[in-house]
């Protein structure tokens, strides 16, 4: 089933609440920002709570500033080095809106826009498909880029989450999706699940967080979740939590692959994330810090994680840039 209201307007566009409801659980979604505004799931006992960091109403968006809850980022999610890339010879500068460095997207990036909402059904789902057209020149990228994004609740409880592109100029490209998750119902931080990553490396950042070129091994590091690890003494161990890519195992195929289980014992709630990227930025919400989120509740440091599939941040650097064409 699945329920559409229109809660608000902005810059002349019609702004939708969606409710995707499986018999099980909801997703809920906006196509301003292409949002993740809730995800109500069954604890153990079959009690339903909100499981993401969010805002009370999908209008709040749309005023009040937040750390990209729920949201699509883009054009390019994560972090540019300067702002500045070169692209078939042309150099290219962006807005630098995180310190001297570019961020999701820049100052008004994918999850600040209103796309165009198309919802379906079938036997086995019901989503929302949402397309944004980027045009040549916004926050300095070039080519008009159209975007489409489908967001579907699965009778078999997956969210799913698919991004396509065209543009008629090669340009780069990084979406990913931003919510922040608390399998607790975000009573208290999340230093208490439990997280396994079948990801045997990773990209080290430096003081801005980064990629400083290298590829390490997890072997013998706080990053080595291989086997179950209790998130807060992983983040004893890292000086203060993640903000890193975490890299897929290589693999020939191309199909999903399982990247990333998390539990919470006391709730009973699992959570498995697949994903065709080779790497997830995995984030321990380490900047939020008293902020004011729904249900009257104050979201502090470590109160959700974001498990951001995409390509590899600052991607040139590397060597696996992006590039669309």
């Amino acid at each position: 089933m699945i329920k559409a209201e229109q809660v608000a307007e902005h810059n002349g566009q019609a702004v939708f609440h969606y409710v995707l409801d499986n018999g099980t659980m909801q997703v809920e979604l906006s196509n301003f920002g292409g949002l993740v505004f809730k995800i109500n799931a069954p604890d153990k006992n079959g009690n339903l709570e909100n499981i993401t960091l969010t805002l009370d109403s999908v209008p709040e968006f749309i005023t009040k500033p937040n750390p990209f809850f729920g949201a699509t980022a883009g054009r390019v999610a994560n972090r540019i080095a300067k702002g500045q890339f070169e692209l078939e010879g042309t150099s290219y500068q962006l807005a630098t809106n995180n310190g001297n460095n570019h961020l999701h997207g820049g100052n008004e990036g994918f999850d600040k826009k209103v796309w165009t909402p198309e919802s379906y059904s079938n036997d086995s789902v019901v989503g929302v498909k949402m397309t944004y057209l980027s045009v040549d020149g916004e926050e300095g990228y070039p080519g008009n880029l159209e975007s489409t994004v489908w967001m579907e609740l699965t009778t078999g409880n997956a969210l799913r989450i698919r991004f396509e592109a065209t543009t008629d100029k090669t340009t780069i490209l990084n979406l990913t999706n931003h919510t922040y998750f608390n399998l607790g119902g975000a009573k208290r931080d999340v230093q208490d699940h439990e997280f396994q990553f079948w990801a045997d490396a990773y990209t080290p950042v430096d003081d801005e967080l980064i990629p400083t070129g290298e590829v390490k091994d997890v072997e013998g590091t706080p990053f080595d979740f291989r086997t179950p690890k209790i998130l807060g003494d992983q983040i004893a161990a890292n000086a203060g939590g993640f903000d890193h890519n975490f890299v897929m195992k290589r693999e020939k195929s191309a199909d999903m692959k399982h990247f990333v289980r998390v539990r919470h014992a006391e709730s009973g709630r699992v959570m498995d994330m697949y994903s065709d990227n080779m790497g997830v930025q995995f984030y321990t919400g380490n900047f939020i810090s008293n902020f004011a989120g729904a249900d009257g509740k104050t979201y502090d440091k470590h109160w959700g994680f974001c498990l951001e599939s995409q390509n590899w941040p600052d991607a040139s650097i590397t060597k696996t840039s992006p590039v669309l064409s």
